[in-house]
Order: C-alpha cells, then sequence, then structure tokens
C-alpha cells in the first residue's frame, strides 16, 4: 500500500543513523538528514509540507511547530524519551508518534556501569595526574564495587537491566520507583526516596522528562546521600539541580559524580558547551552519549523508521506512544481507509452506515480506543465515489482520514 500522495518527504535531525534513511529510501520516501537539532523558528520554517519528522532529544517539537505543520503524519523520536514532543497537541492533530524503547538500553547500561567502576576507582582523577606528569600510585579512596550498594531512582526498562548486571558483578541493589514494579533477583524496593539516598553507596537516576520531574533532585536530596558517597544521572538534564550538586561535590558531601545530561545542551558536535561542573576533578562529564554507540544507533535507526514507514503505508500503530494500538494485515487489491476520531459512542456505526448508504462492501476493520481518541483502519473494494470520504471527513467526531491505496 501507498499513501495518497506521490512523494512522502522525511525531515530527520540531529544525525540520524544512515540505517534510518536507507529504510525509509526503501519505499520511495524522499529524505532530507540534518547534521544538527533546529530551534522552534528554526523548525517552524522547515516543517512545512513534511510529512514525516525524525527527532533526538534536542529538538523540541512545540504546540506551534505542530501547528504550523501542514502535512505532517507523524514524529519519531529516535531515542527512548519523548518528552521533547508536545504529545497531546500531536494527537490532537492527529500525528502519531513512535519512540525506540528498548534499542539503546544496553548502551545506556553499560555506561553507567562503566562509570561506577571509574568513579569508585577515582579514574578519571588518577588520568587527570597522569596527564599533568603527576605519579601517585596510592590506593586512598579507590574500592572495589563488590559489596557496595547502587541505589537506582527509576526502574524501567534501563533500571531493571542495570539492577541486574550490577548484582552480578557482585553488587547489592536497592531501587525506588513510584510505579509498583516487580523486584529481579535480589533487588531490594525502597518504600521512598529517603530510603534509597541514606543506604546506597551509589545513587543513579534513570527517569523520564516528564515536566512532574523537573529539579526533583536538589539540595536536600543529595543531603540526604551518605557521606562519600557517588551520584550518577544518565536519565534527563532537567531532574536536578546542577548547582547542588556542585556544592555537594565542592564540599566533600559526594565523593564523585558522573553526568551525561544536562539542563541545557549545545544544538550540535562542536559547540561550547557550558556547565557548573566543569572543571571539577571528581566528575565525569559526557556529551549525553549513554545510547551513542553504533549498535545502539544502527538498531534505533532501523526500528524507528520501519515504524514510521509502516506507519505510512499500512496505517499500523503498533507501540505507538500517543495512539491506540491497531493492526490490520493487508488485503490485497483493496483501499484502505485510517480514521482518526473523538471517542464518542457510535462513531463505527456511523461509519459504517455511510458506507453501507454507497454500497461499499468492508472487507475488513479493526478499531481501538485510547483515552479521548479512536483509531479505526477499513479495507474497502475499490471503486466508490468520492462523496464517500467527502462524508467521513464531515462526521463531527472526525480528526484525520487518511486513504491508502
Amino acid at each position: 500500500m501507498m499513501i495518497d500522495q506521490p512523494k512522502v518527504r522525511v525531515l530527520l535531525l540531529e544525525s540520524i543513523h544512515p540505517d534510518a534513511v536507507s529504510r525509509l529510501e526503501e519505499d520511495g520516501f524522499q529524505v532530507e538528514s540534518l547534521r544538527n537539532a533546529l530551534d522552534e523558528v528554526e523548525l517552524i520554517d522547515r516543517i512545512s509540507g513534511v510529512q514525516l519528522l525524525g527527532v533526538r532529544s534536542k529538538s523540541q517539537v512545540t504546540a506551534k511547530v505542530l501547528e504550523a505543520a501542514d502535512s505532517l503524519v507523524a514524529i519519531g523520536a529516535f531515542c527512548i524519551g519523548t518528552d521533547q514532543i508536545d504529545l497531546p497537541a500531536a494527537t490532537a492533530g492527529g500525528v502519531a508518534v513512535f519512540n525506540a524503547p528498548f534499542s539503546n538500553t544496553r548502551s545506556v547500561v553499560e555506561l553507567a556501569i562503566a562509570e561506577i567502576i571509574a568513579l569508585t576507582r577515582r579514574l578519571a582523577e588518577k588520568n587527570t595526574l597522569m596527564h599533568s606528569g603527576v605519579w601517585d600510585k596510592s590506593a586512598d579512596g579507590a574500592h572495589e564495587i563488590r559489596g557496595r550498594r547502587l541505589g537506582i531512582v527509576g526502574y524501567g526498562n534501563i533500571g531493571t537491566q542495570l539492577s541486574v548486571l550490577a548484582e552480578n558483578l557482585g553488587m547489592s541493589v536497592s531501587f525506588y520507583d513510584t510505579a509498583d514494579k516487580l523486584a529481579l533477583s535480589n533487588a531490594h524496593r525502597c518504600a521512598s526516596l529517603d530510603e534509597l539516598l541514606e543506604s546506597s553507596d551509589i545513587v543513579t537516576l534513570h527517569v523520564d522528562g516528564r515536566p512532574g520531574n523537573a529539579g526533583f533532585f536538589g539540595a536536600e536530596q543529595f543531603a540526604k546521600m551518605r557521606p562519600g558517597s557517588l551520584f550518577l544521572n544518565l536519565s534527563r538534564g532537567i531532574v536536578v539541580d546542577h548547582l547542588a550538586l556542585r556544592d555537594a561535590l565542592q564540599s566533600g558531601h559526594l565523593a564523585g559524580a558522573a553526568v551525561d545530561v544536562f539542563p541545557t545542551e549545545p544544538k550540535g558536535r562542536g559547540d561550547e558547551f557550558l556547565s557548573e561542573l566543569r572543571g571539577l576533578p571528581n566528575v565525569i562529564l559526557t556529551p549525553h552519549i549513554g545510547g551513542s554507540t553504533e549498535e545502539a544507533q544502527s538498531d534505533i535507526g532501523g526500528f524507528v523508521a520501519n515504524k514510521l514507514a509502516k506507519f505510512v503505508t499500512d496505517g499500523n500503530t503498533t507501540l505507538s506512544v500517543n495512539l491506540p494500538g491497531v493492526t490490520l494485515p493487508e488485503l490485497p487489491g483493496m483501499h484502505r481507509i485510517v480514521h482518526m476520531h473523538k471517542n464518542t459512542p457510535g462513531v463505527l456505526a456511523q461509519v459504517n452506515r455511510i458506507l453501507a448508504e454507497h454500497g461499499v462492501n468492508v472487507e475488513g476493520q479493526m478499531l481501538s480506543t485510547r483515552g479521548e481518541f479512536g483509531y479505526l483502519i477499513t479495507d474497502i473494494a475499490r471503486g466508490y465515489s468520492d462523496e464517500v470520504l467527502d462524508q467521513l471527513r464531515a462526521m463531527e467526531q472526525t480528526v484525520r482520514l487518511r486513504v491508502l491505496n
């Protein structure tokens, strides 16, 4: 099946992996791939006529961007998080959003493990001294990670995998999550964040970037951590007060930290990076590379691009972040009508009544709802009048109607 437009225009931002470009070009899509992120004004200027948009974590797809998007049908977040996209505005406009919830999990976990070992052994400080010509073979402040307690804040895909690997390395694991999560292996579930902070040698954050999480980890939380403990954030920059973190490090209350994400990040490679944490010898700073391995980016590129392509060509919404999940096997020789609508009683009956009044036979159909919206795929035989589509579009509940050939 193909979309009812001659050439699908795709705009990919932030150096999305070439595998995504190749996958989308396989279906004859016209792909433009840019190296850097675009700010709101730049994206508004470029979004007209674009049907598929691909972003990573820096480009903000705001309500204003979506309002300017006159042709957009889907957005691909080539990462785990989708907080950079205004999901309610996208849904209200009938724009599907897809992400890669699993593809870079291993890469983030491996970086966390590497940084835990590096901080516990004081490798960053030893490396700096060696480059300065100072030979310091002292074991002071260097420890094994075996037997130490790791506190994981956020026990999702990354947190659970980190939990398993940490235990395999001989660590004890505690975790805290606002949702009810099953503890894996011997991990201990903490009843409160304070319990985790007071009992852990190392605290690592793996939470999402929803507005409610902004600034939730600050001076109060750092004060409750054990003296001489370590802190990692590989989740979202907005969740941590970096001034408070700097104070906790400079006072000696924390022995070290590793930070991969920041409240404000440069738009592209080579731009100046500004942070309150620069210059601190006991801090590992990395440029948001938790998922930046060739393996992860290749997997993400192929996975999200395939979801976008399938949505355009088949209308399938499996694993969509914001639309009901609907998959209908393709029937050869059929037209496919994709109808997104407000979730009110009687929509399916109304659609089928319009089809029946024009003598159109339904060959296959699938409907699912999520919250305020419903998503309907209907396969019908070829040879129907434009009046059928006009009446479907004119329905009060219709948000968007697409016809796939």
